[in-house]
């Protein structure tokens, strides 16, 4: 069987701020869990998990702003090449964020300290310029 390579959604100005508010949601997120769990972290897999959804959706709210539609899929196939059609500087990011989801969600591993630094701020570069573009 070959694998998806996702598909695309057009999207509108009211999805592109309910994505940019989910952004900050799970940043603002991520930022607070940050805080309960600076002396002992417990809790590293959900704070990289955050900022992977942090980065996915102010990626989905570059590519609506600039191309009118967003790529939609499990698999994320499609978000990082659709992405680096319009700011190939950010595309590395997400890439970043995509290759940390499993394991930082789905596997029994834990994420390293290193893990959550890159994803802080890969997912943070993402959401400021979704911020300044929106």
């Amino acid at each position: 069987m070959a694998k998806s390579t996702g598909r695309r959604v057009p999207c509108n100005q009211r999805e592109r701020e309910g994505r940019l508010e989910k952004a900050k949601q799970f940043a603002h997120a991520a930022e607070t869990l940050g805080v309960l769990d600076a002396n002992e972290p417990a809790l590293i897999d959900a704070r990289v998990t955050l900022w992977v959804l942090t980065g996915i959706a102010a990626s989905d709210v570059i590519c609506c702003a600039l191309l009118g539609e967003h790529a939609q899929g499990d698999g994320h196939d499609e978000a990082v090449p659709l992405l680096r059609s319009v700011r190939p500087e950010l595309a590395r990011h997400l890439e970043v964020l995509i290759q940390a989801k499993t394991r930082s969600g789905y596997s029994a591993q834990a994420s390293s300290m290193g893990t959550l630094k890159k994803t802080e701020r890969s997912g943070s570069a993402l959401l400021a310029h979704a911020e300044q573009i929106a």
